[in-house]
């Protein structure tokens, strides 16, 4: 697990102890951020379920201004702290120990101080139906969570999305733009249904 461009190139990354996180691979990772391209320049992210941090991290060294991680659990914390260090990638980035729907219920209350968000990252541990609880708190109303053009990234096993389409998953203001499938791993790119339709 490593940093596959920008500034911190090559710089390994430390893992999360046990079983709890799924790390991303870094193929697939390499692939997410050659299909973002220059476009993560200068832009926010929010890492919901952050782990190992390793996707904020990639943003940040690609040339991301500012990333939010969050997680509950003080192992991932420790990690992404430890892995932002090592990569010296401090400045700019945040990192929260806070349940990810608590941070995202600030955000739809009007509670929360930060600004929105270019990208906002979502990938839990599988198979708990987080990802989609997650994803219908911000589909409710986008404009609280996400700046002009933003959008919502997900990360899953496609088994979850055919769970979901089973019974009845269907975004109402938020549109799917883009999908890639790398084995078992599935990537989503939603933005707000109007600007999908122009």
């Amino acid at each position: 697990m490593r940093v596959i461009s920008g500034s911190a190139k090559g710089r390994r990354l430390k893992s999360v102890p046990g079983d709890t996180t799924r790390p991303i691979l870094d193929r697939v990772k390499e692939a997410l951020f050659n299909i973002l391209s220059e476009e993560t320049v200068g832009t926010r992210w929010l890492d919901l379920f952050a782990g190992t941090g390793q996707v904020g991290i990639e943003a940040l060294s690609r040339g991301a201004s500012e990333v939010v991680f969050v997680d509950l659990a003080i192992a991932a914390v420790k990690t992404i702290t430890e892995n932002l260090n090592h990569c010296r990638l401090e400045e700019g980035a945040q990192v929260i120990r806070s349940d990810s729907f608590a941070v995202l219920e600030q955000m739809r209350d009007g509670k929360w101080r930060g600004d929105k968000f270019d990208y906002i990252y979502v990938a839990p541990p599988q198979y708990l139906g987080l990802w989609l609880k997650a994803f219908k708190l911000i589909d409710e109303n986008p404009d609280l969570f996400l700046n002009e053009f933003g959008e919502i990234i997900v990360q899953i096993d496609p088994k979850e999305l055919r769970d979901a389409e089973e019974e009845g998953f269907a975004p109402t203001n938020l549109a799917m733009i883009g999908e890639r499938r790398y084995g078992r791993t599935l990537i989503q790119f939603y933005t707000r249904a109007s600007d999908e339709n122009g």
